[in-house]
């Protein structure tokens, strides 16, 4: 199970992703729609842990605009370990700075995170499969190709942990 602190995109920027995962779906990738009742978001993760208490969460980020209205652009599609699929981000300074604030916050509060969402070792994405199946990668590594670019603000943060129905605005 994973909690993250996620990034919600604009209402373009999610119905174009949307899409994409309808796309994926088609050809037989199971995408981020499909788990949890279809609750989930297209998303950017600044942190992810095997849990988060969102009160806690939430205390240590006091003072920090964690919805702050970047601006996001999708440039990439990769594939991580795994076979995950994603849309990745250009790195932009004021994305990175962000990510490790909110970062640096929690763990000064004794909230730790996966460690490839460490400052350094983050890579700035939006997971758009969890596990494509290596016959068809190449056909839905080429539908992520499709869309892009995608141009998004960010319009919403939350605590989100699905499997244990968690879920809390931040803001």
């Amino acid at each position: 199970m994973v909690a993250s602190v996620e990034l919600h995109l604009d209402e373009r920027a999610t119905r174009r992703i949307r899409v994409l995962w309808d796309l994926l779906e088609d050809i037989g990738v199971q995408t981020l729609r499909t788990p949890h009742n279809g609750r989930h978001r297209p998303h950017v993760s600044l942190i992810a842990a095997r849990a988060l208490d969102p009160d806690r969460v939430a205390e240590a980020l006091t003072g920090i605009e964690v919805a702050a209205k970047l601006r996001l652009n999708f440039q990439f599609a990769g594939v991580f370990v795994g076979r995950v699929v994603f849309l990745g981000l250009a790195p932009t300074p004021d994305l990175m700075h962000h990510q490790s604030v909110v970062w640096h916050r929690l763990v000064v509060h004794g909230i730790e995170s996966l460690p490839l969402y460490n400052p350094g070792e983050w890579v700035p994405h939006c997971t758009v499969s969890m596990r494509v199946p290596r016959p068809i990668l190449t056909d839905g590594l080429r539908r992520c190709l499709e869309v892009l670019p995608i141009e998004a603000t960010v319009t919403r943060a939350a605590v989100v942990d699905y499997a244990r129905d968690i879920y809390r605005e931040l803001p």
